[in-house]
């Protein structure tokens, strides 16, 4: 979920903090998200995935679509 997230911000043009905001979160939160060092409460993926008119699973789908795309491109080199 971790790269979906900054993903979907960045291409939001969205800062951290103002992801942050609109979750009810700290920056913090936001940046061990997307580093990886935390994983979302049901809750927050929740507020998340409507900040940015997805769903959760929609979410989690991403992220193994993108995993599995890397791996295909590992094995093709």
């Amino acid at each position: 979920m971790k790269t979906i997230i900054k993903d979907l911000r960045t291409a939001a043009g969205l800062t951290q903090q103002q992801l942050a905001n609109r979750v009810r979160v700290t920056v913090r939160t936001i940046n061990s998200i997307e580093r990886g060092e935390y994983n979302p409460s049901l809750v927050l993926a929740y507020k998340i995935a409507q900040v940015f008119h997805t769903t959760v699973e929609e979410l989690c789908c991403l992220k193994e679509n993108v995993e599995c795309e890397e791996n295909q491109d590992e094995d093709h080199k």
